[in-house]
C-alpha cells in the first residue's frame, strides 16, 4: 500500500527514472536529424507522469496506488515505443488512447468496487452483451459478414473488444451465487451458470460467423476460469461425474473445432513459413528475422525496418520492439505487464467475487499477450492478437484500461449494501420500536 509518504515518493521516482532512462536512450541512440524532434515526446511523457501523479496524490483518495503506478509506467513506455518505430517522432494518436485508457481504468475501478451492486445489475450486463452482439450482426449486413470494424469516419472501433470486460464480469461469481443451485436430474446446477454457458456459446457462434476466431481463446480462457472457480469453491455441490462430463465435452469441442475450422485457419495450422516466405509465412518470417537482427540490445530507436511490414505496430509489435530496443527490453516490458496482472493475486482480494473477477481479467490478458508473442516467434500459428497496453489500437487500449480498473478494484473494494427505500426503512424502525416496547 502506498499511503505511506516515503513509499509513494519512491514509486514516483521509479516511474520518472524509468522514463528518463528510456528518453535518454532515444537521445543517445535514436534515429533523428535534430534534437528538437525528441522534445514533443519527452514533454508529453514526463508531462503525463507529473499530471497523473499529482492527480492521484491530491485529488483521489484510495488505499493503494500500486496498480496506478504500474499502469502509468507501462503506458508511457508504450508511447515511447510507438513514437520511435521507423524514426523518432511523436505518436499523438497512441498518446491520446493511452490517456483514455487511464481514464477508463479509474471509471472501471469505481464501477466494479462494489460487488453487491454488480450482482444486482447482472441482468443489465447480459442486455449489454446482447446489444453488442446485435450491433455485430447489423454491421455484417451493412459492411459485410467478415468486417470486424465499424468506421464512423473520425473514429474506428471493434465491437467484439468491448465484450471482454462485460463477459469477465458475467464470469465473476460470489459465494452467495454458489449456494443458489437446483438439482436437475442428477446434477446441482445454478441458473446463473446456465446463462453464462449460453452467453459463451452465443459469443462462439457470432465469432465463428464473423470469421474472428483469433479472439475466441480470450473468451474461452475467461469461461474456463469461471468454471474452475465454481468447481474449486470449497462447499460447492459439484460431483466428479459432472467434472468428467465437462472435460469430455471440452475435448470433443477442441477436436471438432480443429477438424471443421475454416480453410484459412487450416492453412495457418499447417503452413511451413520458410517454404512460403512470400505467402502465408511472410509476416512471421520478417518478424523472426527482425528479432534476430535486434539481438539483445537492438539496432537503436528509430532504426528498425520492420515498420514497413503490415501490422508492425499492432500484431507483431513484440518483434518490432526487439528489433529497435533489443530482446532484453522486450522481456522487461513483458515483466511489467505480468507484474500488473500478478500483483492483485499476491495481495489477496477481499471477496470471492473480486477473486474470480481478477482471475478472469488475468486469463484474458495473459492469453492475448501469449498469442501475440508466441505467434511472432513462430511457436504457434499467427493469430493477429495485440499485446495489452503496448500495441496501437483505440478499442483494444480502452478495453485494456477497463480491465486494469477491474484489477485495481480487487485491491480496494467496497462492501456497501444496497440502500433501503425510505418507506421500508421507516417500517423497520417502527417494528424495532414495537419490539423494544414489548420487551
Amino acid at each position: 500500500m502506498f499511503h505511506n509518504g516515503i513509499k509513494y515518493g519512491r514509486s514516483v521516482m521509479l516511474v520518472l527514472l524509468t522514463h528518463l532512462i528510456m528518453l535518454s536512450a532515444v537521445v543517445l541512440r535514436g534515429n533523428y536529424d535534430n534534437i528538437q524532434q525528441v522534445y514533443p515526446l519527452a514533454i508529453a511523457v514526463l508531462g503525463l507522469d507529473l499530471v497523473y501523479i499529482i492527480t492521484l496524490r491530491f485529488f483521489y483518495n484510495q488505499m493503494t496506488y500500486t496498480m496506478d503506478f504500474l499502469l502509468l509506467l507501462i503506458l508511457n513506455i508504450s508511447v515511447i515505443f510507438q513514437s520511435c518505430f521507423g524514426g523518432i517522432g511523436f505518436s499523438s494518436k497512441h498518446y491520446i488512447t493511452c490517456i483514455l485508457a487511464l481514464i477508463c481504468c479509474q471509471i472501471s475501478f469505481l464501477l466494479t468496487r462494489n460487488h453487491i451492486r454488480l450482482m444486482t445489475i447482472k441482468k443489465y450486463l447480459y442486455i449489454a452483451l446482447g446489444a453488442i452482439i446485435g450491433i455485430m450482426l447489423i454491421t455484417s449486413v451493412i459492411f459485410g459478414r467478415y468486417n470486424l470494424w465499424i468506421d464512423l469516419g473520425f473514429f474506428q472501433f471493434q465491437p467484439s473488444e468491448f465484450m471482454k470486460p462485460i463477459f469477465v464480469l458475467l464470469c465473476a461469481t460470489s459465494i452467495m451465487e454458489q449456494h443458489e443451485k437446483k438439482k436437475i436430474l442428477f446434477f446441482y446446477i445454478s441458473k446463473e451458470a446456465l446463462m453464462l454457458t449460453g452467453a459463451f456459446l452465443t459469443i462462439f457462434l457470432i465469432q465463428w460467423f464473423k470469421h474472428d476466431l483469433g479472439s475466441l481463446p480470450t473468451f474461452a480462457a475467461a469461461y474456463a476460469c469461471a468454471v474452475v472457480c465454481r468447481i474449486c469453491y470449497p462447499k460447492a455441490k459439484f460431483s466428479k461425474k459432472m467434472l468428467i462430463i465437462i472435460c469430455a465435452i471440452g475435448a470433443v469441442v477442441v477436436v471438432a473445432a480443429l477438424k471443421f475450422a475454416p480453410g484459412y485457419v487450416q492453412d495457418r495450422l499447417s503452413v511451413d513459413i520458410w517454404s512460403d516466405m512470400h505467402g502465408h509465412g511472410y509476416q512471421q518470417c520478417q518478424a523472426l528475422m527482425a528479432i534476430a537482427e535486434g539481438g539483445l540490445f537492438g539496432k537503436g530507436p528509430g532504426y528498425g525496418s520492420l515498420i514497413e511490414i503490415a501490422a508492425a505496430d499492432t500484431d507483431i509489435v513484440f518483434s518490432t520492439i526487439c528489433e529497435e530496443w533489443g530482446f532484453l527490453v522486450a522481456l522487461l516490458i513483458i515483466f511489467f505487464i505480468v507484474s500488473l496482472l500478478i500483483l492483485p493475486m499476491i495481495n489477496k482480494p477481499r471477496s470471492y467475487y473480486h477473486t474470480t473477477m481478477i482471475l478472469g481479467v488475468a486469463a484474458v490478458l495473459i492469453v492475448q499477450m501469449g498469442l501475440n508473442i508466441f505467434g511472432s516467434c513462430n511457436l504457434i500459428p499467427f493469430t493477429g492478437f495485440k499485446i495489452p497496453f503496448i500495441s496501437q489500437g483505440g478499442s483494444s487500449m480502452i478495453t485494456c484500461g477497463l480491465l486494469a480498473g477491474m484489477l485495481k478494484a480487487g485491491q480496494s473494494p467496497v462492501f456497501r449494501k444496497p440502500e433501503i427505500p425510505s418507506l421500508q426503512k421507516k417500517r423497520q424502525i417502527q417494528s424495532g420500536k414495537t419490539r423494544r416496547d414489548n420487551i
